[in-house]
């Protein structure tokens, strides 16, 4: 199959706001339940053990109106709960037997609330990571909420969740997340043969499809990509950071590329990179999941820092190790995560004399042509004169 085979499909489950592959998959078998949840991370293993799917909901992108949904919220809020309001209202979700909202902001937190209300029968839960990262204390919290969830999950899948389940589940989603970070680092080492636009069609098909199928989908893409024939431009390696959580338009992506631009690392899809090395299998399944939350996942400005001095070496560690020679930070409108922690990450950029800009989205931005200048500039800049900008 070749890659263009494999991003068409990848693109029909992107733009299709009504999940027809994930009620396909529920529909095959009775009995099957699909649990949602919303971006950056939740421990799937737990709801996979039960035999149910984890769905991925990050919001309605820029193919979906929305009406109902402005109505819950300011004008000052992002647009992702929004949206996910409105996939809710027009009866998009309907088919989801739960709905998980992780720790990311008070938006997030609200929306929660906002999902309890809207629909009172359905599961819905706000599910809180640790912000002290001691094993004594947020490994011990983390465990807890970890332990709370696998006992909502076995009411809702009428099934007993087993360490044994877990840890199997742990293996299977070990061999995803190293597939995943094969797929970014072919892309850092041969950007043109793996343009940015697809890896992130790629990842998004993995938050409706079974992990089982994305593993093999993931795995043809990396063949067939290694084999294709692309040429190789002047362009600028750059990495985007701000965007975990409310998603760019693809065409935000594609004008970013388009501008002359190779993006070699980004936080577009945390959620399938969150834990960076592989989870022990043996053991306590429920710590080994935790010390991997505390000890072996990614930095963002959705994760609490202890020291402000470690805030942005993250992101200058990416820059080095991906021979990035620029930053683009691009973060939607009124993310607080995000722009709150934006100027000291370009402080960091400025200490190690790191070209960067920024500009804001929303994840139904229509006008590419002023971001597309803005990219195309900056990229010239630093073919122009390198660091000295």
């Amino acid at each position: 199959m070749s890659t263009a085979e494999i991003i068409a499909r990848c693109e029909e489950l992107y733009e299709d706001t009504t999940f027809a592959a994930s009620r396909a998959w529920k529909e095959a078998e009775p009995g099957r339940k699909v649990i949602g949840f919303m971006p950056v991370y939740i421990p799937e293993e737990i709801i996979h053990a039960a035999g149910m799917l984890p769905l991925g909901i990050l919001g309605g992108g820029d193919e979906l109106e929305v009406i109902h949904g402005d109505a819950f919220y300011q004008s000052y809020i992002c647009r992702i709960p929004r949206s996910t309001i409105e996939l809710g209202l027009t009866g998009r979700l309907d088919f989801v037997d739960g709905m998980l909202f992780p720790s990311i902001c008070d938006v997030i937190r609200n929306l929660s609330g906002m999902w309890k209300l809207m629909k009172p029968g359905i599961y819905a839960k706000y599910f809180d990571v640790p912000q002290n990262y001691r094993d004594d204390i947020g490994g011990k919290y983390y465990q807890q909420e970890m332990q709370e969830l696998r006992h909502d999950m076995e009411k809702i899948s009428g099934r007993k969740i087993t360490d044994e389940a877990i840890s199997n589940s742990i293996k299977i989603y070990n061999e995803h997340r190293q597939l995943v970070r094969d797929v970014y680092a072919l892309r850092s080492a041969e950007p043109w043969k793996v343009p940015s636009s697809e890896v992130y069609l790629l990842m998004r098909a993995g938050m409706v499809l079974p992990v089982e199928e994305h593993i093999p989908m993931m795995q043809a893409y990396i063949a067939a990509a290694q084999e294709e024939d692309r040429p190789m431009r002047d362009n600028c390696r750059v990495i985007t950071t701000g965007a975990f959580c409310e998603q760019p338009p693809l065409n935000l992506i594609k004008s970013i590329e388009m501008s002359g631009c190779y993006v070699v690392d980004d936080d577009y899809m945390m959620v399938n990179r969150w834990l960076m090395e592989e989870v022990p299998t043996e053991g306590d399944p429920i710590k080994n999941l935790a010390d991997a939350f505390l000890h072996h996942s990614a930095d963002s400005s959705a994760k609490y820092s202890d020291t402000q001095e470690k805030v942005g070496q993250y992101l200058y560690d990416s820059v080095q190790k991906n021979k990035a020679e620029g930053v683009i930070f691009a973060a939607p409108s009124f993310c607080d995560p995000a722009l709150l922690e934006r100027p000291l990450l370009a402080a960091k950029m400025a200490e190690n004399k790191v070209p960067h800009i920024s500009f804001k989205y929303a994840e139904n931005s229509g006008q590419m042509q002023p971001i597309r200048e803005q990219t195309g500039t900056f990229a010239d800049s630093i073919k122009l004169w390198g660091k000295e900008i």
